[in-house]
C-alpha cells in the first residue's frame, strides 16, 4: 500500500505545480500570446492542455517509482529524486518566464537548462528502474520540441 501511496502523492504533485504553472499562463494565452508572430508548426492552443497533464502523470508515476526503490540503494534514489525536484521546479520556472514576465530570449535560456536536468533526471531514474526511465522519454520529446517552439518565437519576434 505505501508503495502506491507514494506514486499517487508525486503524481498529484507533478499535477499540481502543472495546475499552478497553468495559472501563471492562463491570463497571457488569452493576452499577449495571440500577439506574438509564431511559426508554422506552433499547435494549436487546445492541445497543450492534455498533452502537459499526461506529461505530469507519466512523470509523477516515474517519480514514485523511483521513491519506492529507497530501500534498495538510498544513495541513488536521492540523487536521481534531486534531480527530479530540480527538473519540476525548472519547468515551473519556465512557464513564470514565458507568459508571464513576457520574455522568450530567457525563456529559452532557461528550458536549455530544463532539457538538461530533464535529461539528467531520465538517465538517474533508467539506472534505478527501466520503467520509470522510459516514463520520461515523452517528456523529454516534448521539450524538445518546445525548445525549438520557444526559439523560433523568440527570433520570429526580437
Amino acid at each position: 500500500m505505501q508503495k502506491y501511496l507514494r506514486i499517487g502523492l508525486v503524481v498529484m504533485t507533478c499535477l499540481v505545480v502543472g495546475y499552478l504553472s497553468g495559472m501563471v499562463t492562463r491570463e497571457s494565452i488569452t493576452t499577449w500570446y495571440p500577439t506574438l508572430v509564431k511559426p508554422f508548426f506552433n499547435p494549436p492552443n487546445w492541445i497543450f492542455a492534455p498533452v502537459w497533464t499526461a506529461l505530469y502523470i507519466m512523470m509523477g508515476f516515474a517519480g514514485g517509482i523511483v521513491w519506492t526503490k529507497i530501500d534498495q540503494d538510498e544513495k541513488m534514489v536521492k540523487k536521481a529524486f534531486l534531480f527530479f525536484i530540480i527538473q519540476l521546479g525548472l519547468n515551473a520556472l519556465w512557464s513564470f518566464i514565458f507568459f508571464y514576465l513576457h520574455n522568450p530570449l530567457l525563456a529559452f535560456i532557461e528550458i536549455i537548462l530544463l532539457l538538461l536536468v530533464i535529461f539528467e533526471t531520465y538517465t538517474q531514474f533508467k539506472k534505478i528502474d527501466k520503467i520509470a526511465g522510459y516514463l520520461f522519454i515523452p517528456y523529454l520529446c516534448w521539450v524538445s520540441f518546445a525548445m525549438i517552439l520557444n526559439a523560433s518565437i523568440w527570433w520570429l519576434n526580437r
